[in-house]
Formats: C-alpha cells, structure tokens, sequence
C-alpha cells in the first residue's frame, strides 16, 4: 500500500502492488506459510525502496564563476554494488567474523576482503592500486594499506576454511551440481628472475622465461568453481589432483562424483584414485598416443553407431553434404586392456569437427608456406610444436653425390596427411558403463573450465604476480578465485544472456556523480537492457536522473543484508 493526497485535501491509501493469492502463492512455498511471508516482506521492501525515489522536482544551484572543491572525489562506482548483494548472500561478514575469533587483528578483514573482490573484478592490479580503486567506492575504507598485505597471510591461512564456507553457502544461491566434477591445472608468471620454493622455472602455458606458479582449478557440473590450490611452477601436474581432491571429499562432503579431466591428468595413479569410492572417471585420450592395435582399432571406419542408435554403419558411407550427417555425432567402444584397471574407451567421429580441423590446418599450411623464402629458406627458427613449421621439410642439396653447406626447406605433404587422419576424431577414457551420450556430454562441458582461466588471466589480469611472499601469493589467488565464483553467480542470475567482457565492462563504467550541499547522485553512465535487468535482478535501482543521499542510504543498506 502506499499513501496520496486526492484534490480536496485528504489523505488515502492505494494498492501500490498486488503479489497474489494466498491459496495460489502457497504451492509455490512448499505451503510453508512462514517462507511465503519473508518473501512478501523482502518483495515489499524492494517496492519500498523504489518507491523512496523522489520524483519531485529538485533545485541546483551552480555557478559558472564557481569553481569546484579542489581533490575533491566526485565520481563514484556504483556497480559494486551488485557485487556486494551476493558477497552479502554469500555471508561473508559470518565468515570474517568467526576468522577474526581467531585471530588478533584490529582492522576490519571483512571490507579488506570485499574490496579486494570489487577491485579484482571492477579494476584488476596490484593491491596498491585496489587500495587507491576502494576510495571510488560509495563506501570509504577506513582501514590502511599496510592492513591490506597483513590481512593477506591471514586469509592464506584460512584459505581452506574459506572456500568450504562459501561452497556451503553457495548452495542457497544456486543448487551446486557435485554430480561430475572437472579438474585442470594452468600456470601464472612473476615479472621477476629469481627462484624459490614456490616460484619455480617450468613449462609456462604462455611460454615465457619466467618462474611460474601451478594453480589447481576443481569446478562443478553447472561451471561454478569449487576449490583451488597452488603448487610449484615445476610440479607435474598431475601430482596436484590427489591432495585437493581429498581436501573436497573431505571437508565439501562430496565424494561420489565423476571426475572429468584432460589426457594430462590422466595417470594410472589418478584413474586408480577415481575408481573406487564411488567415484568414475570420463578423461580425453590422445589418439595418437595408443597403442598401434588399439590405434588401428579406432581409427578403423567400420562398426561405428550414430548416438541415440544401435544399428553399426561404416563412416566411409556416410554423405557429409547432408545437413543432419554434418550436425550428427558417431561413435564406437573400444575395451582397453589393463592389469588394475577396466575400461572402454569411446571414440567419436564428427563431420563438422572435421571441416573444423581442416579449415585450421589449412591456415597453418598456408602461413608455412609463406615461412619459406624465395630462396627455399625457412625465415625464422620456430619451437612451438602446433607451429607451422611443422608442415615443412629440410632437403640438402647435393652435388657430385657430396652433401653441399645449402639447404632448403618445402612443404611436408607425408606430415599433412599423417595429421589429416585424425580429423574429425576425438576420444575418451572412462570406467563408466551406460549411456554413452551422457558420457559424451559430461566431456563435452569440459570447455567451461578452461573458460574459467581465462576470465581468471584476462579480464581479472590474474598475472602478472608482483607479490614475492608464499602466503601473500596464495591470497592473491583466493581472491582471483572468489571473484571468479560471484562473477558466476551473476552471470546465472543473468541467465547467460552477456558475455563476460559485457557484463564486466558495464559495472565498470556505472559511475554517479555526486552533488554539491548533499544533494545526492546523477547517474553517469548509459542505461541498458544489462542495466535494467541488473536492477530488477537485485532490487533496487541507481538509474533515476537524482538519487538522493538518502536513498542511495538504503541502497547501500539493503545490498548488504541477506536476501536468499
């Protein structure tokens, strides 16, 4: 309800919003009376907050001859505050404070770690600058910038504890899907020369000169990371996975799951480990790394099945001009022998996977031969094995039967069509039994981890690493990672509709401007369907053409209280 004045004078009350029936509301609360009515109450204090906008005509004065407060802030974020709203939701204050009871520290770690998060998605450096990026926030830190990196040993410290707390939360957010779990693993450089017990000279994934850092990414089902860990730069990977995992059986109570990995972290030990306990593995296959039998076996067209049917065809009749033969997938099982382990390996075939393949081989044939001079010299030595040099051979020339000093390279053509067999090929590993589309998708989702780093690395410019303590670098990495985990839970609620370069860019550019004498905020930024819906998601609004002080109060408050 709210309250007018009619023309004579008097004052009365009107239906500002009608939620529903109670008889037909109820149903959709498990008829759980007391869950319908905080849902009423929160649906009226959004209204409420709505409806404090004043929609009066408000006076400013300014003058030209005046000029403005000199260092005086004016312009203010205002995206994170959506951040804020799930950080809330994700009870980071409990968090905190029962970090705090155990610990002897004055400044408050709550806002540290929230700031940190807002920087991290809103304005990626180092944590100088996060410090210096907080003051263009609604809320002014009031903590220092040497109890920023003495906050960061302690949420090293309970780094574990962390990330447990919030999976558990996270779950009144959005039901986690712990039914297949993916684990990867990528690097991260330091702009330094020096090595330690952490920072290592390794494989870089970027292939840089520099001492390098492993991080361990589990993620669920839906695409939501799980957990984290950091290990040496020149670590093999594959040793990472058993202490991290034991850590979510553990202390996540997850441990039935399908474990979904890449051929790099496929071990016989890690197989063994996934193999028991209730637990099964889907793991991707090199096909060129089986044996010849079982190669052979693979890459013979015969005895394939089209998914969803059991009649066997021969790919080599297959009409890939077809519409539905091009969009279709094929498959066959292959039994894998083993000593300790039982398991099939299921091999597909996609004609569209296979145009793919040959459009990009034949870019990079194309760019071998322009490597080649017109002498017949390769113009530039090149390492990287997916490189296109790779396509090309070196021929000595000869004269009277002696090996002359020249060479010249050409195009390999045995090296093309040794690698054009594999086109349209993929396969898997797994203990699995049953439906072999299911294992096929479950594989399939494997993309969104990778997808993971790479919001991680580029739009959180993860790395470079400036910090040089272990326990400063490992907090480094837990906000990396809890602003990846809100970044996902707001591109949920968003429903996938953005990109994550549009979703980001936008709450980076929501700026208000605040008026002199208290006044309140202008918005400075430019409305959008991103922006409208952002505020109809989360319940409030910072798009009015003033919004005042008071209001923008409320606001603050609101996004700060738990709304699940």
């Amino acid at each position: 309800m709210s309250s007018y004045r009619k023309n004579n004078g008097k004052t009365s009350s009107r239906i500002f919003r009608k939620l529903g029936r109670l008889n037909d509301l109820l149903p959709q609360f498990d008829n759980n009376e007391e869950k319908l009515l905080e849902w009423a109450r929160s649906e009226a204090k959004k209204d409420t907050l709505s409806h404090q906008q004043d929609t009066a005509p408000v006076l400013i004065p300014f003058s030209s001859d005046k000029k403005i407060k000199k260092n005086e802030v004016l312009l203010f974020n205002v995206g994170y505050l959506f951040l804020q709203s799930i950080c809330s939701n994700l009870h980071f204050d409990n968090i905190c404070r029962n970090i705090k009871n155990h610990h002897k520290f004055e400044y408050d770690i709550h806002r540290i770690l929230c700031d940190l998060v807002y920087a991290r998605v809103l304005y990626p450096s180092s944590k100088r600058s996060s410090f210096s990026f907080a003051h263009s926030l609604l809320e002014q830190p009031k903590y220092k910038l040497q109890d920023i990196y003495r906050s960061l040993s302690i949420l090293a410290e309970e780094s574990d504890y962390i990330q447990a707390e919030v999976y558990r939360n996270s779950n009144f957010l959005h039901k986690r899907n712990t039914k297949v779990l993916y684990y990867d693993c990528t690097n991260y450089y330091f702009e330094i020369e020096q090595e330690d017990e952490l920072k290592k000279y390794g494989k870089s994934k970027e292939h840089r000169p520099n001492p390098i850092v492993g991080m361990g990414l589990f993620m669920d089902g839906d695409g939501f990371p799980l957990a984290f860990d950091i290990f040496p730069g020149n670590q093999n990977e594959q040793k990472s996975l058993k202490p991290l995992e034991h850590k979510v059986i553990q202390d996540f109570d997850c441990s039935e799951f399908i474990y979904c990995s890449d051929s790099g972290l496929a071990s016989q030990n890690n197989k063994l480990f996934n193999d028991i306990g209730g637990r099964s593995y889907v793991i991707t296959q090199s096909l060129k790394k089986l044996k010849k039998e079982d190669r052979d076996i693979a890459l013979n067209t015969k005895q394939y099945r089209k998914v969803g049917s059991s009649t066997f065809i021969d790919l080599k009749d297959l009409d890939e001009n077809d519409p539905e033969v091009y969009e279709s997938i094929y498959y066959k099982e292959v039994p894998i022998e083993s000593k300790k382990i039982s398991e099939t390996l299921i091999v597909t075939y996609s004609p569209k996977y296979k145009a793919y393949q040959e459009k990009i081989r034949q870019g990079q044939i194309d760019r071998a031969k322009n490597m080649i001079s017109k002498n017949g010299k390769i113009k530039k030595n090149r390492k990287n094995p997916n490189d296109p040099s790779r396509f090309t051979k070196r021929t000595s020339i000869t004269a009277n039967g002696e090996v002359a000093e020249e060479e010249i390279y050409e195009i390999d053509q045995e090296a093309i069509d040794k690698e054009a067999m594999y086109d349209g090929f993929y396969a898997v590993s797994t203990d699995m039994e049953g439906d072999v589309a299911e294992i096929i998708a479950i594989n399939k989702r494997r993309w969104q981890i990778e997808e993971c780093f790479r919001i991680m690395k580029t739009d959180f410019d993860a790395r470079p690493i400036y910090l040089q303590r272990e326990d400063r670098i490992k907090a480094h990495f837990l906000i990396c990672f809890l602003s990846l985990l809100i970044y996902r839970i707001l591109e949920y609620k968003l429903e996938k509709k953005y990109t994550s370069e549009q979703i980001i860019d936008t709450l980076r550019k929501m700026n208000v401007t605040k008026l002199k004498e208290g006044l309140g905020y202008i918005p400075s930024y430019t409305r959008t369907d991103l922006t409208d819906l952002l505020h109809e998601l989360f319940g409030f609004e910072t798009d009015r053409e003033i919004i005042k002080r008071s209001t923008m109060r409320n606001i603050i408050k609101y996004t700060k209280e738990h709304h699940i």
